[in-house]
């Protein structure tokens, strides 16, 4: 069916849809129709190489049916999504409709009936589904990592051309002591790569034990096999670890941990998005005016922050299905319900939010820039920013109550560089440290933050 973009009920098909081309060929319903189709050949041929006691047929395959099955385990036909979907309009059932396509295929070659009866043998439809979805969600991660990846290191560029520009910090809101602009901005990225290697570790498993997960058809039919061994082997063959024990349903905890940890990405950013909107209303931040884009349709000036609010809302709405799966997936009645089908359908949903707010995100800073001149206003602004300083040097030297005579000094008032210097001169320290400390501005007092911008 050909939808317009204007006709998409979801923005990833709509508005957004040219934002989700890199993961569209990978979760879209032709990509699971065409990963089923990919593990019932694979498993054919899984059997063929097996030849297990009690299946005669698995070693009487032909060449022109391997072959066939080869071909379509590596690349099914662009046109098999469509042929599965007009048989399961017939079988109402999505997974039998690939069963029934792939037999059609080998039976076009030559298959007898014997080998045809090998198609999803000993298969519930969880089977081909676990392991299709997993596939599919490894697959999306590494061309979401590699998305990271690029605004990882927009970040890490980001941060290094300005680990020296001075910025005043805000704790609740407040002037407190200042950090780099830079810094900021690394600290962000240690975040992110630490979480990015949390999603990364997430073991990716899959099951292959039938109705309700302990060979019950396969030790009837062919009870010398040494079945757990020939679906670990098989698993592991698609690149996958082996849950040997299970219900009808692989449980989905491995799911429940790659959106998770995806979600706890997703939140680093909302918390970066937001910071960086705060520091453009500021005017610490300036955006580069793009030519012909409008900014409001009343107030011709304005250059509004939309990369990183569409950032922020798409994050939001990814991170509410990533909830909603890690917290619904793993829970299944009994032997198995079927309330995870539908859910699953929508994961793609969420990793294209998460797609696209993150290319949002990397758009937006590669709008911005520093402006030094308002940075360093609100630093010579706030001299009281020096209060930790001086207090701290007073302990150092044993002076006491040195953190009380600063309370005294600056809470609550205006300090300017005149007020700042005469009460360093009438400090009990020496005079070269009174020189020193009376020496110091807002911008000088970044502590480390240049060297720990590099180092990260």
């Amino acid at each position: 069916m050909s939808l317009r973009s204007l006709d998409a009920l979801s923005p990833v098909d709509g508005r957004y849809a040219k934002s989700c081309e890199p993961i569209r060929p990978l979760l879209s319903e032709a990509a699971l129709i065409r990963e089923r189709l990919r593990i019932e050949a694979e498993w054919l041929l899984h059997l063929a190489k097996h030849a297990p006691a009690g299946l005669p047929a698995a070693a009487r395959i032909t060449a022109p049916v391997l072959a066939a099955a080869r071909a379509i385990a590596a690349d099914p036909a662009a046109s098999s999504a469509d042929a599965v979907k007009a048989i399961e309009q017939r079988t109402n059932h999505d997974v039998k409709a690939v069963e029934y396509h792939l037999r059609e295929q080998l039976a076009d070659v030559g298959a007898d009936a014997a080998t045809l009866e090998l198609v999803h043998f000993g298969c519930t439809s969880e089977d081909i589904n676990n392991l299709a979805y997993a596939r599919m969600l490894r697959n999306a991660r590494r061309t979401l990592l590699d998305t990271q990846g690029a605004l990882i290191h927009v970040l890490r560029e980001f941060a290094v051309q300005h680990a020296n520009l001075p910025m005043l910090a805000r704790t609740h809101g407040q002037t407190a002591s200042p950090t780099t602009l830079g810094k900021e901005f690394a600290n962000v990225l240690a975040r992110l790569e630490r979480a990015r290697a949390r999603w990364e570790r997430v073991a990716i498993l899959g099951k292959w034990n039938g109705a309700v997960g302990n060979y019950n058809a396969h030790s009837a039919a062919a009870p010398a096999a040494d079945w757990p061994t020939i679906a670990r082997e098989f698993v592991e063959s698609m690149g996958l670890e082996f849950n040997p024990l299970t219900t009808q349903i692989e449980p989905h905890d491995w799911i429940s941990e790659y959106c998770d940890a995806l979600a706890a990405i997703n939140v680093i950013l909302v918390d970066f998005a937001r910071d960086v909107w705060g520091y453009i209303s500021l005017g610490y931040l300036k955006q580069r005016a793009i030519a012909g884009e409008v900014g409001s349709s009343t107030m011709p000036h304005k250059v509004n922050p939309i990369d990183f609010e569409n950032g922020e809302g798409n994050l939001g709405v990814a991170n509410a299905l990533l909830r909603h799966f890690a917290e619904k997936l793993p829970v299944s009645r009994w032997q198995r319900d079927l309330t995870d089908s539908t859910v699953l359908r929508n994961v793609a949903v969420a990793l294209a939010h998460s797609l696209i707010a993150w290319r949002s995100i990397q758009r937006g800073l590669g709008k911005i820039e520093p402006d030094p001149a308002r940075l360093r206003v609100d630093l010579d602004d706030a001299w009281e920013v020096l209060g930790e300083a001086v207090q701290t040097v007073l302990r150092a030297a044993g002076v006491p109550d040195g953190y009380e005579l600063l309370k005294e000094f600056t809470r609550g008032r205006r300090i300017d560089a005149k007020l700042h210097r005469e009460f360093i001169a009438g400090l009990p320290l020496p005079s070269a440290e009174r020189e020193r400390l009376a020496a110091l501005q807002p911008a000088d007092y970044i502590g480390l933050a240049a060297r720990l911008t590099r180092q990260a």
